[in-house]
């Protein structure tokens, strides 16, 4: 992966990122994101950040993306890429939360971060996350009693 503007050779998955990102619900924020992963078998699922008055209750993009391929029957570590798009001078990477949640379900995949005009950076995950917790975590946890 890179940290510089990149040759992202998925139009069809950046496209599908900016379109849902006009779906946005952020009226408090107006920081309206839009993502889309890609499943191995070429489906694109996406989600747009959907905020809450409280903030704490808001979901990213991303999240949203990921949930709704698990409910529409896809499982970890069936994604090949995710992008994020916002309308930004800098890339915007994914939050932490989402880090987390993209980890558990997509793997060390590219996270290509996007505006609505052109792709800035393309990372592998692990890079954005170097150091995540996982089922190897748990799985190495000591028994009590």
């Amino acid at each position: 992966m890179t940290d510089k503007a990149v040759d992202f050779r998925d139009d069809e998955l950046v496209a599908a990122a900016r379109a849902v990102r006009q779906h946005a619900w952020a009226p408090y924020s107006h920081f309206a994101v839009g993502a889309a992963l890609r499943h191995r078998d070429g489906r694109i699922v996406t989600g747009c950040n959907v905020e809450n008055a409280t903030y704490g209750l808001t979901v990213c993009a991303e999240r949203v993306a990921v949930f709704k391929a698990i409910s529409e029957g896809m499982r970890p570590d069936e994604f090949t890429a995710v992008v994020v798009v916002a309308d930004t001078e800098e890339p915007t990477p994914p939050c932490g939360a989402c880090r987390q949640i993209l980890w558990e379900f997509c793997g060390d995949v590219p996270v290509v971060m996007a505006t609505p005009a052109e792709v800035k950076a393309v990372l592998g995950l692990a890079a954005l996350l170097p150091w995540p917790f996982d089922r190897r975590i748990l799985g190495t946890a000591k028994k009590e009693g």
